[in-house]
């Protein structure tokens, strides 16, 4: 993979790459949107739990594909605080490390549960 950013673009403005050129065969893993609603259905307090347990998903259906999260790149976060942008991205930071996979960060109005902060959706590329 090839990161890309033209000259005529300002530089990103956090940890992530304007572009990424995949040129060559490998195995692609599409990650739904995962929001922090726990298998018994429960739903943690707060911006950080939230955000550590889509995390923690998202890393086992990466390792589930054979993957990690060095794998991925694409994501797209939805907040519904921009309050919580300081906290989410420290997280986000923590867990991706020195990896920069291209990046959107929206804050809406809802989720599809009142109580959900946080949904990270993400594609994840592994070369042949």
């Amino acid at each position: 993979m090839k990161a890309i950013h033209p000259a005529s673009v300002a530089a990103p403005g956090g940890p992530y790459q304007h572009g990424l050129l995949v040129d060559q065969p490998g195995r692609w893993l599409f990650i739904s949107g995962q929001v922090p609603l726990a298998g018994d259905g429960g739903i943690p307090e707060g911006i950080s739990a939230q955000t550590e347990m889509v995390w923690n998903q998202i890393e086992a259906i990466l390792a589930d594909g054979g993957m990690g999260l060095g794998h991925l790149v694409k994501i797209t976060s939805f907040l519904t605080r921009s309050q919580d942008i300081a906290d989410y991205a420290a997280i986000r930071k923590h867990r991706l490390g020195e990896h920069r996979p291209t990046s959107t960060l929206l804050v809406v109005s809802a989720l599809a549960n009142p109580k959900f902060l946080v949904e990270v959706e993400g594609i994840a590329f592994a070369p042949n």
